[in-house]
């Protein structure tokens, strides 16, 4: 899912059991450029028939419960959910089911638009609540994978943090790697986070220091 359609539309499938917050679904995509409704559903199941015929890059749905539907993947497409469900186990077994993004059912639009593009692109996106769930269960092994990794800049990052080296700008590395600017945005908030960098040149001058950046 790294290349868009050959630079076409990120085609979305959405569901809600509620019309209204069917409705809002269906604005927030049909309000970007970047996206097209291919469908929209007042249940789940219509959802799975849907797309077992219709190729599909990102699926939302809104629901107050797990559906047994997410036991076998319903299709390639990345699933953004909106939920209350928050326990560790449940969580788990979504993030197995190709959900890829899990937002409260309150989530504005600009997180809704970021969850999609973050699923679009490979992501995992978390509310709060949904990541101190999973904390509470795996805070131990978590803390020490972040002790082993905190500052280790990975490949992806490495491949934008030398094309901010070029002087490129979002839109150009975007295009580069198939990816979205949002994103590349991402990427280089993590990039200088890692770093220590408040700027981009600054990022550039420790990945040259660090032997990130060849010169």
């Amino acid at each position: 899912m790294s290349q868009r359609n050959g630079g076409g539309a990120i085609r979305i499938g959405v569901a809600a059991t509620s019309a209204v917050r069917r409705a809002r679904l269906e604005s927030i995509v049909r309000s970007h450029a970047e996206f097209q409704l291919a469908g929209s559903f007042g249940a789940v199941a219509s959802l799975a028939s849907f797309v077992r015929r219709t190729e599909l890059d990102v699926i939302v749905i809104d629901c107050d419960s797990i559906p047994d539907l997410f036991l076998e993947p319903m299709s390639d497409a990345a699933i953004v959910l909106l939920t209350e469900v928050s326990d560790a186990r449940s969580i788990s077994r979504l993030l197995r089911s190709r959900v890829r993004a899990i937002l409260s059912r309150e989530s504005g639009p600009d997180e809704v638009l970021s969850a999609i593009y973050a699923a679009y692109d490979g992501l995992v996106m978390l509310s709060t609540p949904t990541a101190e769930s999973l904390a509470a269960v795996f805070g131990d092994q978590l803390l020490e994978v972040e002790d082993e990794l905190s500052d280790e800049i990975t490949s992806r990052e490495t491949d934008v943090l030398r094309m901010l080296a070029e002087g490129l700008v979002n839109k150009d590395i975007a295009a580069r790697l198939g990816i979205s600017e949002h994103t590349v945005k991402f990427h280089i908030s993590s990039i200088l986070d890692k770093l220590g960098a408040s700027t981009r040149t600054e990022a550039v001058m420790l990945g040259i220091r660090r032997g990130l950046i060849p010169i």
